[in-house]
């Protein structure tokens, strides 16, 4: 039952519920729960709306990264396109989104390649990982606080850069490397 939730294991029970901290992009809350297992106990969680990563390949194979600096991490990353889902908006329509803000391209084609929860022991965000495919370059529409630069790689030098540390961005990885394991057409 790939990614789904079996039907034999209860969820936990949520005792008490306060919301700590209320932000732009997510929410901070503390539950008293007493978890399948029977334990009772407190968690903090991260409450995030949810983000789509969208890896985008060029008619010839090659993969589209970009470059931005990363506050939490004090330090510019490479990383596939990805931003927060929407208030609403489904995954593969905030996936387009991105796609356009962030590289200017469109893509004809837009495929789901897996689901990932990034940190699930504190972090209740599910990131959508997308490929996109027939694109058509246009014009950039970053954010304004996003500085953005973009370069293009061929997917052996994605996965050279993850084996010597040059990407490190974990949905980014799992996004490349699922790509390159079980979707990219051998040529």
């Amino acid at each position: 039952m790939k990614g789904r939730r079996r039907k034999n294991v209860r969820p936990a029970r949520v005792l008490k519920s306060e919301t700590l901290f209320r932000g732009r992009v997510f929410d901070v809350r503390r539950d008293r729960v007493i978890e399948p297992s029977g334990v009772n106990v407190v968690r903090e969680t991260i409450r995030h709306p949810g983000a789509v990563v969208v890896l985008p390949v060029l008619a010839d194979g090659r993969i589209v990264l970009i470059r931005q600096y990363r506050h939490a991490v004090g330090q510019y990353l490479w990383e596939l396109v990805a931003g927060r889902k929407e208030r609403g908006e489904g995954f593969s329509v905030g996936a387009r989104r991105e796609l356009q803000e962030e590289t200017g391209y469109r893509a004809r084609r837009i495929r789901k390649l897996v689901t990932i929860f990034p940190s699930p022991g504190l972090l209740r965000e599910r990131t959508e990982i997308f490929v996109a495919e027939g694109l058509t370059k246009g014009a950039p529409r970053p954010e304004d606080d996003e500085k953005i630069t973009s370069r293009i790689f061929t997917l052996r030098e994605a996965e050279r850069w993850i084996h010597t540390g040059r990407i490190t961005d974990a949905k980014s990885v799992a996004g490349i490397l699922y790509y390159a394991t079980f979707a990219a057409r051998k040529r």
